[in-house]
């Protein structure tokens, strides 16, 4: 039990959103909804009261809904509550999927075998589930030859359509020409 201390313990993050839990004598509220140990409802009480049910049963009163009307109190083991927030944070994060995006840098002058060099490089990223960025770069004069150039990124995307999709069309930027695959979603 952690009765009299105060001290804040740290902010936990659930789905996105950092979260402070008041414990014991850290609640300032006039009135709370208390919850038992058991998950039972106890009702709107006094704080002192709620204090008071939570020093009987041995235990902490945890502020767990704070824009609550009422605020929300649960009579619960603080550092157990903590633990299990922890876990449940852990195991969502491992079922997460990451999808990282891949660049393949290109050259308005690239040889065939180069391209397909390149081409079989973004399939490898496809198949592993990544979006790739095609990036046609231009240098110098090449830049007077944007229009002429287009036509590589689509052969680049056609060549890889059995595996992937558009995700963002070809679109010049700057110096460079960028086009997003993303792999098709597998039945």
């Amino acid at each position: 039990m952690l009765s009299g201390c105060l001290y804040r313990y740290p902010l936990f993050f659930t789905e996105g959103k950092a979260i402070d839990y008041l414990i014991n004598e850290q609640i300032r509220d006039k009135e709370v909804r208390v919850i038992g140990a058991e998950g039972n409802q106890l009702g709107v009480m006094s704080i002192q009261e709620a204090r008071d049910a939570a020093d009987a049963a041995g235990l902490d009163l945890v502020r767990v809904s704070p824009n609550a009307k009422p605020p929300v109190c649960k009579i619960i083991d603080y550092g157990k509550f903590r633990y299990e927030i922890a876990r449940k944070e852990k195991e969502a994060k491992k079922k997460q999927k990451i999808v990282e995006i891949k660049e393949v840098r290109l050259s308005p002058n690239i040889d065939s075998n180069d391209l397909n060099t390149k081409i079989n490089q973004a399939r490898k990223f496809l198949q592993k589930g990544n979006r790739v960025k095609v990036t046609l770069r231009f240098r110098g004069r090449e830049l007077a030859y944007v229009n002429q150039n287009k036509p590589l990124l689509d052969d680049f995307a056609e060549k890889l359509s059995d595996i992937s999709t558009i995700d963002k069309p070809a679109k010049f930027e700057g110096r460079s020409m960028t086009m997003v695959l993303a792999a098709k979603a597998s039945k």
